[in-house]
């Protein structure tokens, strides 16, 4: 499945709830309670993955929100697991609660995760979010246990806030086979006041020389790599704003209330559901004329979007 500028489309970022167990200050701080009601049911999200699997989607990423607090998110990742063409399913976490699920995850078939952690000091991350350090220590520990591999964790870097420990983060990656990953502070939603808190990850490249780019570990990712040598870990930079990657791009979003977003930094969404309710063909057909109007690129440096939090959209 190809859009209308030639760029081969092989990824979906499937939110599964807009609800979290977080505030995060660059995500949801300002928000109120989102509808569990208003969520597609696990049915649904595996037509709408196995509709996109049908179009030439390889590779699924189960988001939120909080994705764990989806009671049947067991049955999501097995139900996603028997799609034939599927070939990698991985989930983003803020870890809370995910200590007493890995395990289950593996099971149902979940291959990687991907793990929020935005200060290793528990008091600057109760600051940050609003929950336990602790937690996260354990739930990847937890993942290393059920070989949730490569566990990849998420730094969204607040200047002022966490940014003095970017050394501390690049020496996890030392002695562990951790992908450490730092992400540019986006104006989304409670981002949209963000431009003199962002820390640009150009600059940060230039102040670690140490760093030695090494290949990607899949075409199309948004992240550029590097490597300490004699280091376990890698450590990876995702700059949607001071490093477009838009030309590179290959994934789509489906957020939890049936709405598709061809791209995160534009606001144009199409409703799935009526879609959904007459049947899997209309479904693919309307995935498939959304995909041939992914833009060119985002407008992240053109303006601000206020229309949905990071967490409605799905990251």
């Amino acid at each position: 499945m190809r859009d209308g500028f030639g760029r081969e489309i092989t990824y979906l970022r499937l939110s599964v709830t807009e609800r979290c167990t977080l505030r995060c200050t660059y995500c949801r701080a300002d928000e109120g309670c989102c509808p569990k009601e208003a969520e597609l049911s696990a049915r649904d999200l595996v037509r709408v993955a196995n509709a996109c699997a049908d179009l030439g989607i390889t590779r699924i990423r189960l988001t939120g929100g909080e994705p764990l607090l989806r009671r049947d998110i067991l049955q999501i990742v097995a139900g996603i697991r028997e799609i034939p063409g599927i070939r990698d399913i991985s989930l983003t976490t803020n870890a809370q609660m995910l200590t007493e699920v890995a395990s289950g995850l593996k099971q149902a078939g979940l291959d990687r995760i991907n793990i929020s952690l935005d200060s290793l000091k528990p008091e600057v991350f109760y600051q940050m979010t609003g929950g336990s350090l602790e937690k996260v220590l354990q739930g990847i520990e937890a993942s290393i246990k059920a070989g949730l591999n490569p566990i990849k964790i998420n730094v969204v870097l607040v200047r002022g806030l966490n940014d003095l420990e970017v050394d501390d983060f690049i020496q996890l990656t030392r002695d562990n086979a951790l992908d450490v990953r730092f992400i540019e502070y986006m104006p989304i939603g409670a981002g949209t006041r963000s431009d003199h808190l962002r820390v640009d990850n150009t600059e940060l490249i230039k102040q670690h020389s140490g760093l030695q780019p090494i290949p990607p570990r899949n075409p199309g990712q948004p992240s550029r790599d590097f490597q300490i040598p004699g280091y376990k870990g890698r450590v990876g930079f995702i700059s949607p704003i001071s490093h477009q990657f838009c030309a590179d791009c290959n994934r789509i979003r489906v957020i939890s209330d049936g709405s598709l977003r061809t791209c995160l930094g534009q606001e144009m969404e199409i409703p799935l559901l009526p879609a959904l309710a007459e049947g899997d063909e209309a479904l693919r057909e309307v995935i498939k004329q959304a995909v041939m109007s992914k833009p060119a690129g985002h407008h992240f440096r053109l303006e601000h979007l206020n229309a949905r939090g990071m967490s409605n959209i799905g990251g």
